[in-house]
């Protein structure tokens, strides 16, 4: 094998590497995404309770 042939596998397995590389950082990207919606979500739905409750106890109980 030549000189040729090897910095031709080499940058073959390089290129091969980089594409490995971006592929995990995208599936990371997009998984970290799901992750802040899911955890934006739930902030949302305690706000939300957390609100309704406080309404609840200042609103005057009318049934007494």
């Amino acid at each position: 094998m030549g000189m040729k042939d090897q910095f031709q596998d080499k940058s073959e397995q390089w290129q091969q590497q980089a594409k490995q590389k971006a592929q995990e950082g995208r599936e990371q990207a997009q998984r970290g995404r799901r992750g802040e919606q899911d955890s934006e979500r739930m902030r949302d739905e305690e706000s939300e309770r957390l609100q309704r409750e406080e309404q609840e106890r200042l609103e005057p109980d009318y049934d007494m």
